[in-house]
């Protein structure tokens, strides 16, 4: 007697969808959880993250110039200029600053132009996590990011990292060590206060802006910087 050989069970059109759609859902899951599992290994001082543009121009082989610095080795006014160009309620706020987010959002919704209300804290989730352009759904994102970096990592840390993924021109300069060696010809543990501030206001438009060759009105916001990282007083604590 012939053995008849078992039915092989394929499975049907409604299963394949279904276990398709499963694995993109869970895919998506691991996509959105990655982020907040990365911070945590940020905490580590030993790992040197870097952005997802430092990222794409690796991927498409254009050049890359980023070179590490501890906050502890750089002169305190390039942290301290930053500090006060870019979030100057850095040290007092979670990683959001609300009322200048009440504000944006009031003014959108009455059809006037908003103003930029990231927080160094939601540029440093941006500049790991996300992409750059201006996006509702990137803000959406960025702000639980912002929380969670904010609660995980130490604001001395925070920073830390910022500015050593930061963008310093469009060549592929990356972080406040190569900005200013690139700028300045000297390292970041080396920039007076006035290099300092150049490099600071610079970061708003990396691209337009040049910290080595300042347009009047470039020089006039440096000015402004000076004074008021001169004043900054408790404003930095968290830093100290």
């Amino acid at each position: 007697m012939r053995t008849q050989k078992p039915k092989i069970l394929r499975p049907t059109l409604r299963q394949r969808v279904a276990g398709l759609f499963k694995w993109t859902v869970l895919a998506i899951l691991a996509i959105i959880l990655l982020p907040f599992a990365l911070t945590v290994l940020y905490r580590w001082e030993a790992v040197h993250p870097t952005s997802t543009l430092m990222l794409s121009r690796h991927l498409a082989f254009q050049p890359v110039d980023r070179r590490w610095i501890d906050l502890s080795d750089m002169a305190p006014v390039a942290y301290q200029a930053v500090l006060v160009s870019e979030d100057g309620q850095f040290c007092a706020h979670n990683g959001i600053d609300w009322n200048a987010l009440n504000l944006v959002i009031s003014d959108a919704i009455d059809g006037e132009k908003t103003r930029g209300a990231s927080t160094i804290t939601m540029q440093t989730a941006k500049n790991l996590f996300l992409w750059g352009g201006r996006s509702y759904l990137r803000k959406v994102l960025e702000i639980p990011l912002a929380l969670w970096i904010d609660l995980v990592l130490p604001k001395k840390r925070i920073m830390e990292i910022y500015l050593n993924i930061a963008e310093w021109d469009e060549n592929g300069v990356f972080g406040i060590e190569a900005g200013s060696q690139s700028h300045f010809g000297v390292s970041a543990a080396d920039l007076s206060r006035k290099q300092a501030a150049y490099m600071a206001v610079t970061l708003p438009n990396p691209i337009m802006r040049e910290p080595s060759n300042p347009t009047q009105g470039l020089r006039r916001l440096a000015s402004v910087n000076i004074k008021r990282a001169q004043n900054s007083g408790a404003y930095i604590k968290c830093l100290e």
